[in-house]
């Protein structure tokens, strides 16, 4: 937890009066009682009304100081753990933003957004009470010790006593307890990817009829997660009954000792308001102890992921031909490192001439793309852009120069104008050249609002064919150096499709295209075509070339468009 404690520094100011304040406030709850006891047993017995009026008063003036104290601490304790959560959830967000693929793969997107939410949640909880209970119960258990002391030595001795009796089965309850959070977060995990799924599939869902289907799969996911917080709460609801147990046995001990001993009454009734303040901290403690061991549970998370090193490694490593604007020399590559999902694949491809990848789902045609951007590290060979191994150039400068679609992109939930720049600061004129090449301007005129028309969440006031043609103007509008499309047209009908093609390769002459379909007539016309089986190249030529060779390719062109060699 030292990682996630150090995000307290800023607030430290604020952290210190807020505990300054808790302690006073303590405090002053503690001479409450002493002052009560010396009132009963010294100055009513006097008749001095006098005295007790002022000795009243007194109460009043700790009472209030207790009650401005306890205000003040809890305030203070939200403002530092809501800022020291802020920072946080900040870090945390921007390290996933940066993470490698790879990282993201291993830590998965619902764990990501788990600890983003309830792991973060759980360290405010935790930082939050403890400064509020975590300070103010070892003050009232000490102090109330302290006063016990001064007020009676022997009935004292029998409430120290049991301190420890209790001390020892919160420890080891605590210490088995932070594994069992931890298994509790992992099933949080799955429960989120289950509803990430769910919800991302609704129409799916929906049109297969398997809304039932659903509902027992999430059952069982949240029946597990129920079991894990089930079986962690049962162990730590020990800590209440059995400090309860402790303590109210001490409390008896307390009452006979008192008796035999013919303690005076306002030591006895001072003692017992002790006895229940000592009770009550000693049940605050044990709940202390709950939350720090998810908030302790949830930190290790967050931390694990903070400590990843998410920066691209930058490698002076030898040049490739600079006559090449692409070129991949005998890559090899594997996402889980046993066996290759891309074996030899080499190409090259000059400035502004188009590749085409094509072959069935699965084949390593968005793994070309993946290696080419750099957002996996090849496992064999080399990918050069420019003459340069993409490995040797900082990930941000390679990135910039490339305007891409993939598969699965995404809209956001604002004005089409702020879809297409994103944040790049493009000129108007740049942003309706891009529309009008991706054949997007007629339906955005038609919008209310036109550019300024703000789009639903993930743009489901769009069709797909609609939405496909504003990311083509995205990856268009910043004038790249290369434009990669992975199955842009694919909801796209053969006409507009063609219109498209035209207009990228008529206004984009100079940009390199590389263009993932499974059409055949979104490929045809580029001047390389790669056929993937399997990640190995089963044909790579024109297309009159694959036409004549390869088997596949025709096999393809002939279901698609009823060509024959």
């Amino acid at each position: 937890m030292k990682k996630t404690l150090s995000y307290l520094k800023p607030y430290a100011g604020g952290l210190a009066l807020g505990m300054a304040t808790k302690i006073a406030g303590s405090a002053a709850e503690l001479v409450l009682p002493f002052i009560l006891s010396h009132i009963i047993d010294d100055l009513i017995p006097l008749k001095n009304s006098g005295r007790i009026y002022v000795m009243g008063g007194v109460m009043l003036l700790f009472a209030l100081i207790a009650l401005g104290g306890n205000v003040l601490a809890n305030r203070l304790s939200a403002k530092v753990a809501g800022g020291m959560t802020h920072d946080i959830r900040y870090d945390l967000f921007r390290k996933t933003c940066y993470l490698k693929c790879r990282q993201v793969d291993e830590v998965t997107v619902p764990s990501l957004i788990s600890r983003l939410t309830s792991d973060t949640y759980y360290v405010n909880q935790m930082v939050a009470r403890t400064m509020r209970m975590g300070v103010r119960a070892p003050i009232l258990l000490f102090g109330g010790l302290v006063f016990c002391f001064l007020l009676n030595v022997k009935l004292a001795l029998v409430l120290l006593a049991v301190v420890p009796v209790v001390a020892v089965p919160l420890y080891f309850i605590t210490r088995k307890s932070v594994p069992m959070y931890m298994s509790v977060q992992k099933s949080g995990d799955k429960m989120v990817r289950s509803v990430q799924e769910d919800i991302t599939g609704i129409r799916v869902i929906k049109a297969l009829s398997k809304t039932e289907y659903e509902n027992k799969k999430f059952e069982g996911v949240a029946g597990d997660l129920a079991s894990a917080e089930f079986d962690a709460q049962r162990i730590m609801s020990l800590t209440n009954p059995l400090t309860s147990l402790i303590l109210n046995l001490g409390l008896v001990g307390v009452i006979v000792t008192g008796a035999f001993l013919s303690s005076e009454p306002g030591d006895i009734t001072g003692f017992l308001t002790y006895f229940t303040i000592v009770l009550n901290a000693m049940l605050g403690i044990s709940k202390i102890f709950v939350i720090i061991s998810r908030g302790a549970a949830s930190s290790e998370r967050i931390e694990r992921v903070l400590a990843l090193d998410e920066r691209e490694p930058v490698c002076e490593l030898p040049e490739g031909d600079e006559g090449y604007a692409v070129q991949f020399k005998d890559v090899s590559f594997s996402y889980n490192g046993k066996e290759n999902n891309i074996s030899g694949l080499s190409f090259a491809l000059k400035r502004g001439q188009s590749l085409g990848l094509i072959g069935a789902t699965g084949s390593g045609k968005s793994t070309v793309i993946n290696l080419l951007m750099r957002f996996y590290d090849v496992t064999g060979g080399a990918v050069y852009v420019g003459g340069k191994d993409v490995r040797s150039v900082p990930a941000s400068e390679l990135r910039r120069r490339f305007g891409v679609v993939f598969q699965n992109d995404f809209l956001m939930a604002d004005s089409v104008r702020a879809n297409i720049d994103y944040g790049r600061g493009l000129s108007e004129a740049a942003a309706e050249r891009a529309a009008q090449c991706a054949q997007a301007a007629e339906f955005i005129a038609g919008l209310s609002g036109g550019m300024d028309h703000d789009l639903a969440q993930k743009a489901g006031d769009l069709s797909g064919g609609q939405k496909q043609r504003l990311l083509v103007a995205r990856a268009l509008a910043g004038e790249p150096e290369f434009i990669v499309l992975d199955d842009s047209s694919s909801a796209l009908d053969y006409a507009t499709d063609s219109k498209m093609r035209r207009a990228i390769a008529r206004n984009y002459a100079a940009a390199t295209k590389v263009i993932v379909a499974q059409r055949v007539s979104s490929v045809k016309n580029c001047d390389l075509i790669i056929v993937l089986d399997d990640g190995r190249v089963s044909g790579m030529g024109t297309h009159d070339e694959l036409m004549a060779n390869c088997e596949e390719y025709r096999a393809i062109a002939s279901t698609q468009m009823g060509v024959t060699a």
